[in-house]
């Protein structure tokens, strides 16, 4: 019977769910990395046992960690020390070097700042090699690593696409969406906040904008500007890679052909404030999302915890919320904090601030609380192992 493996990463470390193909019995190791801030964890496509981590503290910096045995061990692949408690602070693991002239980019106020190195946001191992991984970080770069992680470079062209352009979004600038496509590979999507989305079709070589459509009435008084969109996520299905989904800072937005255009799919969803998409993985056209309030109200409509679920590929929207709190509930499920399996009938899992990780086995029928009393959850993968 296959194995899933539910990778979820904290504000103060990592926790590694499995259970065997029911999905009924789950068990949990972790903390691992104790204390650190886990932004992302995933395994490699093409080595389930690979499994690449972004660690990072404010007062240490930030360190890439890899496993070869399926989270049991970890390593770092450059071979630096991990800092211990009583060490002084010098971000060992902080090798990520801007490319060439490093430039500037809009602050806040609308001021130019210089590009600076902070944190890795996002991990997205190659779908055939396991040793060559994306990494998407803040201020907003792409960085690559061909060696297992012991060293990485900056795809450069990316910050050339108008970079002098981009400002953060309220958590900050970062990279934090990579889409690799698999009929393509030279192809890719990133999302930016608060930058936009970006398509290449010659492995990073050159980049651009894919945001025709988007509306962004309250960020941008130009509506047709290319760049400056809050994207939150987005979403594709491998076998339609010309088919994205887009959570955004306002509106669920829709695009058939691979981000040249968009169009609206909110429909009648209660809100169309969120932050995470996915879509389901043997039903291209079924969708997830879920809406909280507003950019201010960070928490369910009506302190409602429901999953919204589009089996039209947005615009009709049901509520899921069987074994879900449907009163008192104020929690939030960040960007990279939710994640499908891929058994037969597919499994649905999210993560809240409120240290929550849920799980449905049925495509969000119905819902069971994975694990509880967390450190605030900041994403979550699956790994469907056979």
């Amino acid at each position: 019977m296959s194995t899933v493996r539910v990778l979820v990463g904290t504000k103060k470390g990592a926790f590694i769910l499995e259970a065997d193909g029911a999905r009924k019995d789950w068990r949990m190791t972790g903390p691992h990395f104790a204390g650190w801030e886990i932004y992302h964890m995933k395994g490699s496509p093409a080595d389930p046992d690979r499994i690449y981590v972004s660690q990072s503290s404010g007062w240490f910096g930030q360190i890439i960690q890899r496993s070869d045995d399926g989270g049991k061990t970890w390593t770092v692949p450059g071979g630096e020390k991990i800092p211990g408690p009583y060490d002084p602070p010098g971000g060992l693991g902080n090798k990520f070097a801007y490319e060439g002239e490093i430039g500037t980019h809009l602050w806040y106020d609308g001021t130019a700042r210089p590009w600076e190195f902070k944190r890795v946001w996002h991990l997205e191992p190659s779908l055939t090699d396991p040793e060559t991984c994306y990494a998407g970080v803040e201020d907003a770069a792409l960085f690559q690593t061909t060696n297992g992680g012991k060293s990485w470079s900056e795809l450069p062209a990316l910050r050339r696409c108008k970079g002098e352009l981009w400002q953060p979004g309220a958590g900050g600038m970062g990279l934090h969406t990579i889409l690799l496509d698999p009929t393509n590979p030279a192809r890719m999507f990133v999302a930016i906040s608060a930058a936009g989305v970006f398509r290449t079709n010659d492995a990073g070589r050159s980049w651009r904008p894919a945001t025709k459509g988007l509306n962004m009435q309250y960020e941008l008084p130009d509506k047709s500007a290319e760049v400056g969109h809050c994207v939150h996520r987005i979403a594709m299905h491998p076998t339609r890679p010309e088919v994205l989904f887009m959570q955004k800072h306002w509106d669920v937005n829709r695009s058939d052909d691979g981000g040249a255009s968009w169009r609206e799919v909110s429909g009648n969803l209660p809100s169309d404030f969120g932050f995470p998409i996915e879509v389901h993985a043997h039903e291209p056209n079924t969708i997830y999302v879920v809406p909280i309030k507003s950019d201010s109200e960070h928490y369910p409509p009506e302190g409602r915890l429901r999953v919204y679920r589009s089996r039209a590929g947005g615009d009709e929207w049901e509520p899921l919320t069987k074994g879900l709190p449907q009163q008192d509930c104020y929690v939030n499920v960040l960007r990279d904090a939710m994640a499908v399996d891929t058994l037969d009938e597919c499994g649905i899992y999210f993560g809240t601030t409120g240290g929550q990780v849920y799980g449905s086995p049925d495509g969000g029928d119905t819902w069971t609380i994975l694990a509880r009393d967390l450190p605030k959850v900041l994403s979550v993968e699956v790994q469907t192992l056979k």
